[in-house]
């Protein structure tokens, strides 16, 4: 198949990353992926420069995701907050820029968990909030080199971009080469009627895929049609990353946050090595 790059997310282990979290990135070079997915909670807890060197070191490419909770807010009615929220997302596009990561990921139009029943006019007032305000973060991604990854969330965890339609529409709105969609296999298998509709739909502006299956288990091990995915990703020529993503209940904040409440695999080290098989087999590997 295309030139696909299998990736981990360190959430899969850890949360936050920080500068000890820096042996991890052996361990997935390891474990035969090809990228990491770096989450970045709290950028003042990474030495940068140390990331890079492990990074270089293990020759894994890097993508960079943010983490939006509620001081993370571009649809917030106070001005600061969302001077905030392009104020962190821009120390994520330097790292990006640090980390020769051409994407950075994530639901950054809006914190997670807003899932309210609005009235059209106040849900339209928040869209035109979080696209003036992408339009800025779209002019720092493209001095970095960087290109946005916007991803739909489902319906339990907010109220404004749910599907890959949602997401190319805005997008589009932004008007910007640095603008595009990040898919997500779990909401997708919440939100989309298929994941290959989606993918076709995302088509050009698709620049990063996150996996795992419907109940954020092992790839292969649920629901999710991959045979669609794959065939999509194939179809529209797409030649990014698909990384695992799931999460730790372990870490019991970021487990509560996703409604982790039971462990998915036996350890999480088998997690990742049994979804790189699955994902090596589905992509031919």
């Amino acid at each position: 198949m295309q030139n696909i790059t299998l990736g981990a997310s360190t959430w899969l282990w850890t949360s936050p990353f920080n500068t000890q979290s820096i042996p991890l990135l052996f361990k997935i070079r390891d474990m035969g992926f090809g990228a990491v997915e770096i989450p970045v909670e709290y950028p003042e807890q990474i030495d940068a420069q140390a990331v890079r060197r492990a990074l270089k070191e293990t020759g894994l490419a890097a993508v960079v995701c943010g983490a939006f909770g509620p001081s993370r807010d571009l649809t917030h009615a106070d001005a600061s907050v969302r001077a905030a929220s392009i104020a962190y997302m821009r120390q994520c596009l330097e790292l990006c820029a640090e980390w020769d990561a051409p994407v950075f990921a994530g639901p950054m139009y809006s914190a997670v968990g807003k899932a309210r029943q609005l009235p059209e006019a106040q849900r339209k007032a928040e869209w035109d909030l979080a696209v003036k305000g992408l339009r800025e973060v779209c002019s720092i991604a493209g001095q970095e080199g960087v290109r946005l990854a916007i991803e739909p969330l489902n319906r339990f965890e907010s109220d404004l971009v749910n599907t890959a339609a949602d997401a190319r529409r805005m997008a589009e709105e932004l008007q910007h080469p640095s603008a595009g969609v990040g898919l997500d296999s779990f909401h997708m298998s919440i939100e989309e009627v298929d994941p290959g509709e989606a993918v076709r739909t995302a088509g050009s502006w698709l620049t990063h895929v996150q996996v795992s299956e419907n109940h954020r288990g092992i790839p292969g091990t649920g629901q999710t049609p991959w045979h669609s995915l794959r065939d999509a990703l194939q179809e529209i020529g797409y030649s990014g990353v698909v990384s695992i993503e799931s999460f730790t209940p372990d870490v019991q904040e970021l487990a509560g946050a996703v409604c982790i409440w039971k462990q998915r695999a036996p350890d999480q080290d088998t997690f990742a090595s049994e979804g790189i098989r699955f994902l090596q087999q589905l992509f031919k590997h």
